[in-house]
């Protein structure tokens, strides 16, 4: 035998003997064909599992939304202030449906709905992983199964739903027609706005019968049932729009692949805006606007939709009905009654919103959102698209106190600080001009004037020169921490900033006023005391929080603002015996004014705005026959005529303040103005006038006389036998035109 036959003998040899042995280990268990084995095993399994439940689930009736309840909404004190939760619901036959509206919903649900079995296997067993995983709602259903979703079962996420989905679906599949699940989906989807079904989306949102609905406005409601809320292109924000004309374009795009739309005109169709929302019957005045807001906070909450429309929650608004009574009174008495829109046409672009809160707890106690939720849908209470103008120079303060900030040459920026007060006059960052000057009202020039003098009289020029001291990013975190939303339109960090271009709402400001109030810890306004069902409650978030800035800056500030009242621009709301801290606003054109203000137990924001055809922006300048309307006037009036009457002689009347800067504090005999200059070119299409290298006319020493009593802290007013600056007048002149107060500075 040669040596290659013996090799391979030997590896013959080999191979019996490993064949031989015995296997050990893991190995016993998972050969080939063991691991065949299991699989089938498996797979027999769950067949068998999923026929025993086949067999064992039937097609229920109809589910409890069918039968749904009323919401009850309630005033703090537990009396009904309305019922909702009426299903509005219209249900048609497919036949009133035109046929390309009908596919609308085909091309954005399920393009392949007329030929599947009613289920989507692969979407159900990712339902079911990410709702094992705890990921929330996801999509993949048919139309088929969202159909049974919403007819038979619940919008619950659980395995066990979605189990039963899957085999009622099959069987519904079988039992009914295509066009009877098609027609059932459609009428029994909601659509937001409260409308359940096609008919009552298509009088929702077009104000038309589903059988007059062109495809372009099909298309924009099989899309909005992605999103309800998100989507209603009337009251979306920008993503909230983007995203809908997305899904709108998904939708016609899947049409024309299907062959249900000819390309040609789908190229032709434009994107249907709907009309705006109008509230439900008996949702008319003030109720309308308080019952939506507090929807809107529990959908925030976390309640969905599906779950507030199934109706029976007993809802408890922190809503006072006497204090929401003053308030709607005093809009009346001071401002709507003096009114005479069908004579003077400017009156009737007045439009006013006002929040009242609650500094200790966050209870927004009483809320004024318009004319009439039935007559203007926009609640002027929660909208941020005017400018808040003057009352955002106190966060500037309270920036500069809370970072320990100095002027250009070193001071320490205190109620005493001494800045240049000339209208127009540049402002400079590290001995350059930055490109802005901002104009003083009426173009006045004040010289060297105190911090505390420049915010009584809402001199532009120092609180612009103060914003770039601070540095404009610190300025924007100050704010957004005290509770202004930091997405607002115009909140852009620029030297325009210091003037209050951006978006703002009497919520928001009276929320960071109470935050000042609270001594600096965070006050969130919040309309919901209680949300309860079946005996448990909706778990809502927090409304006070953690200290945002010091309490001697926050106290500070408030200090500072009592000057605004005893001496300044606020002086309408002077209420003897009681402290009164609060700014004004009076934004460019005259298209915005505001007082906001408090006491030691009540903040309120009084916003009043112009608002022409379509919501465009307009002058208030001549509403009521007067001339120009600042904040001083009207707003001022309505927040004193409302807390005369909500206080009604109650609550503290002194601050406990926590500050060594007393209100109406006269500039000190060393100090020099403060000028600043620049480091980047910045100008604001906003400002009332383009920047300007006028030089200072006053004199560049500031007034000599001492004050003769030390500054109060108490937020009291200052005794009388204290020497005022003698630069800047401290009374207002009035305007002979209606007698409206016509005030120094942007105020």
């Amino acid at each position: 035998m040669g040596r290659a036959e013996e090799r391979r003998a030997r590896q013959k040899s080999a191979r019996r003997a490993k064949k031989g042995a015995k296997k050990t280990g893991i190995r016993r268990f998972f050969t080939w064909k063991m691991v065949l084995g299991y699989f089938f095993s498996l797979a027999l399994l769950l067949i068998g599992g999923f026929l025993v439940l086949y067999m064992m689930v039937d097609v229920p009736k109809a589910n409890a939304l069918a039968k749904a309840e009323a919401n009850v909404y309630k005033y703090s004190d537990g009396t009904i202030m309305a019922k909702t939760g009426k299903i509005n619901r219209e249900s048609v036959p497919l036949a009133k449906i035109p046929k390309e509206v009908q596919h609308t919903f085909v091309a954005a649900e399920n393009k392949d709905f007329y030929t599947d079995p009613g289920v989507s296997f692969t979407g159900t067993a990712r339902g079911i992983i990410n709702t094992l995983l705890g990921r929330g709602k996801q999509g993949g259903s048919t139309i088929t199964q969202q159909y049974v979703k919403n007819y038979y079962l619940s919008q619950e996420q659980t395995v066990s739903r979605k189990l039963r989905e899957l085999v009622i679906s099959l069987k519904v599949d079988q039992q009914q027609s295509k066009d009877d699940i098609l027609a059932g989906y459609i009428n029994t989807s909601y659509y937001g706005r409260n409308a359940y079904g096609i008919q009552a989306a298509a009088r929702a949102y077009y104000n038309k019968d589903v059988g007059k609905l062109t495809v372009a406005q099909g298309a924009y409601l099989a899309a909005v049932l992605q999103a309800p809320s998100q989507y209603d292109y009337s009251v979306a924000g920008p993503n909230g729009k983007r995203l809908v004309e997305r899904r709108w374009n998904y939708v016609l795009d899947n049409m024309v692949e299907k062959h249900w739309l000819d390309a040609g005109e789908r190229a032709g169709l434009k994107f249907p805006k709907p009309k705006p929302p109008r509230p439900a019957t008996g949702l008319d005045g003030q109720t309308g606007y308080l019952v939506e807001a507090a929807k809107q906070e529990l959908l925030k909450a976390g309640v969905s939709e599906d779950e507030l429309a199934a109706g029976g929650w007993t809802i408890t608004l922190n809503i006072d009905k006497n204090k929401q009574k003053d308030l709607e009174k005093a809009v009346r008495t001071q401002l709507t009654d003096q009114l005479k829109p069908k004579t003077r046409p400017v009156d009737k672009h007045a439009q006013v919103g006002a929040v009242s809160v609650n500094p200790e707890n966050g209870a927004i106690v009483a809320m004024y959102g318009g004319a009439g939720a039935t007559q203007h849908w926009t609640n002027n209470a929660t909208r941020e698209d005017f400018q808040p103008a003057s009352t955002f120079k106190p966060l500037i303060l309270a920036a500069a106190l809370e970072n320990d900030s100095t002027t250009q040459d070193g001071q320490p920026i205190r109620a005493n600080t001494v800045y240049d007060g000339d209208s127009k006059h540049p402002v400079k960052d590290d001995g350059g001009e930055v490109g802005f000057a901002p104009p003083n009202e009426d173009n006045k020039d004040y010289g060297p004037i105190s911090v505390q003098t420049a915010m009584n009289n809402s001199v532009n020029s120092v609180f612009a020169q103060m914003a770039v001291d601070v540095g404009l990013d610190k300025v924007k975190k100050t704010a957004t921490e005290l509770g202004m939303n930091p997405k607002a339109g115009g909140f852009d960090v620029a030297p325009a900033m210091s003037l209050g271009v951006m978006g703002a709402s009497p919520k928001d400001m009276a929320g960071v006023y109470a935050t000042l109030d609270n001594h600096g810890r965070k006050v969130t306004p919040s309309i919901l005391k209680s949300a309860e069902k079946g005996g448990e409650s909706a778990e809502l978030p927090d409304t006070t929080g953690d200290e945002v800035i010091s309490r001697t800056a926050a106290d500070s500030v408030t200090s500072v603002l009592t000057g605004v009242v005893d001496e300044g621009t606020g002086s309408a709301v002077r209420r003897k015996g009681q402290a009164v801290a609060g700014k004004t606003g009076t934004s460019d054109e005259n298209k915005s004014a505001w007082f906001t203000g408090y006491t030691p137990d009540l903040v309120t924001s009084v916003g009043m705005f112009g608002e022409g055809k379509g919501g465009k922006q307009v002058t208030l300048t001549g509403t009521g026959g007067g001339g120009r309307v600042n904040g001083g006037g009207y707003p001022a009036e309505i927040w004193a005529a409302y807390m005369e009457a909500a206080l009604d002689g109650k609550g503290t009347s002194k601050f406990d303040l926590d500050t060594d800067m007393g209100a109406a504090v006269p500039p000190p005999t060393s100090a020099s103005p403060s000028s600043a200059p620049p480091t980047s070119a910045s100008t604001d299409p906003t400002t009332s006038a383009p920047p300007t290298s006028k030089s200072p006319t006053a004199s560049s020493s500031p007034p000599t006389t001492p004050p003769t009593t030390p500054p109060t802290t108490s937020g009291e007013p200052p005794t009388d036998n204290t020497t005022p600056p003698t630069t800047p007048p401290t009374s207002p002149s009035l305007d002979t035109r209606g007698g409206r107060a016509r005030l120094g500075g942007n105020g």
